[in-house]
């Protein structure tokens, strides 16, 4: 006996138990009935059982030939649902990027669907909800944008550095140009100071650049995240310090302004990383490519 199975044959047997008629499966397959008889003695032969009695111009399966026809169609069955559930996701690549919450809010989120427009055929997963840093060998994650000091990566893991980013003193207008106006560091001495704790640039590290300017860093509201340090100060609640990156929307709506100027300390916090095995991906090279465009300012 062959080891392999004719996929002609088995299809032809298929229909022809199915529709109890060569005949008609010749017709549904768009060949002669004599080619289906044909398929179907190559298997009888294989195997050395008879799967049809052919009684005059009728065909009726016999009890070998019903059981083998419940597995096939079965079988059909699952390649036919396959099939039909492949043609509806084909079209489009899955990619799963994990973020800092704060990076994902205020930076990526907004500007998702200009990727979306360059490649309509890739689906963002957008998640932060693995403790930092994602597992890229185990968690299913194509893409992992960090932030903070570097940790020792696995082999085989390419860590591409972010362009720097400048850290000033951001407020809300009205907390600016009120009865106490934000025109000089010495100013900053009349307002609640917002803490974000993750900030690579902290009020200690500002009042050090600024030696004549003595603030009260132990008071104010204090955030482990920078997306709510920013929310805080464009609620009026005092003066953050953070990333211009982080609250590019926030300063053209003018929602916050920079009182003291845009210029300040720059670092440089994140970090985009992925396997060096999977780089060559098209979803992920892509992705790559627009990220870093819009970083540099090069995004459409």
């Amino acid at each position: 006996m062959q080891n392999r199975v004719s996929l002609k044959a088995i299809q032809a047997f298929e229909a022809a138990a199915r529709l109890s008629s060569f005949a008609l499966a010749a017709e549904e397959l768009f060949v002669t009935p004599s080619a289906i008889s044909h398929q179907i003695k190559l298997l009888e032969e294989q195997f050395g059982v008879r799967l049809f009695h052919r009684v005059h111009r009728a065909v009726v399966l016999t009890d070998a030939g019903r059981f083998y026809a419940e597995e096939v169609s079965a079988a059909f069955a699952k390649i036919d649902l396959a099939t039909r559930e492949l043609g509806r996701t084909a079209k489009s690549d899955i990619l799963t990027v994990h973020s800092t919450p704060s990076f994902a809010t205020q930076w990526l989120m907004p500007r998702l669907a200009r990727f979306s427009a360059l490649e309509p055929d890739i689906d963002v997963r957008l998640n932060s909800s693995y403790p930092p840093p994602a597992d890229l060998l185990t968690q299913g994650v194509d893409i992992d944008i960090r932030y903070g000091m570097k940790r020792l990566q696995p082999a085989g893991t390419m860590v591409l550095p972010f362009p720097a980013e400048t850290i000033v003193p951001l407020c809300a207008p009205a907390l600016a140009n009120g009865p106490q106006a934000i025109r000089a560091p010495e100013d900053l001495r009349h307002h609640t100071l917002i803490h974000s704790e993750v900030c690579l640039i902290s009020w200690r590290d500002w009042m050090r650049q600024h030696r004549k300017v003595p603030l009260d860093i132990s008071r104010g509201p204090r955030f482990d995240r920078s997306f709510m340090a920013i929310s805080a100060a464009v609620d009026g609640l005092g003066i953050c310090l953070e990333s211009l990156l982080l609250a590019q929307r926030e300063l053209a709506s003018r929602q916050l302004i920079a009182p003291l100027g845009m210029t300040g300390p720059k670092v440089q916090g994140y970090t985009f990383n992925l396997l060096r095995s999977r780089a060559e991906l098209p979803k992920i090279r892509s992705f790559q490519d627009w990220l870093f465009a819009e970083l540099e300012g090069r995004g459409h």
